[in-house]
């Protein structure tokens, strides 16, 4: 459903809500409310979107791709501001089947604009590990060093001093090598 369409029909429920106060149908007018409010943040939040972020969190990977797959164009169907996340979300199910293609997919994110910076971080702290996962130390440091400096609610903290760790050891397993 195009975001024109759920703007129309976020208008009709609040002209309907409207009338229902003023003929003094107060309980459904209170109801009309809570529905304008759903239909209206359809047009920024698309419900695909938002269910497959559960399923991501539930680590229902078969059913977070389901629902991402109903978006089909992403560029007409959602607004500006969600391709990023639409890309991140892409990386993080292509993260868990093959993580080395997810790259391109965080890249994109990242290049099309993640307005929380816990999503900025998240991006880069994978990103760091797939250019761990290619011997790119110079890379890899980089990429965590900006991850850090994105998480400022330390959510990711405890990921980013692992990395280190991995890195750290990586140093050492190839001094040995030498």
């Amino acid at each position: 459903m195009s975001n024109l369409v759920r703007i129309i029909i976020s208008s009709l429920i609040l002209i309907g809500t409207v009338a229902l106060f003023f003929y003094g149908e107060w309980g459904w007018g209170i109801l009309g409310i809570l529905l304008t409010l759903i239909a209206f943040l359809t047009v920024f939040f698309n419900e695909n979107m938002l269910i497959a972020q559960f399923y991501l969190r539930k680590e229902n990977m078969a059913k977070a791709a389901q629902w991402l797959a109903r978006i089909t164009n992403y560029e007409k169907q959602l607004i500006r501001a969600q391709h990023g996340y639409y890309h991140l979300l892409l990386g993080l199910m292509e993260s868990q089947k093959s993580p080395m293609q997810s790259e391109k997919y965080f890249k994109k994110a990242l290049s099309l604009g993640l307005h929380m910076s816990h999503n900025v971080a998240l991006a880069k702290l994978s990103l760091a590990g797939i250019a761990m996962a290619k011997r790119n130390k110079r890379e890899a440091t980089k990429y965590l060093q900006e991850a850090k400096r994105a998480d400022k609610n330390k959510l990711l903290a405890d990921q980013i001093k692992l990395m280190k760790d991995q890195m750290g050891l990586m140093d050492r397993q190839q001094i040995r090598y030498r």
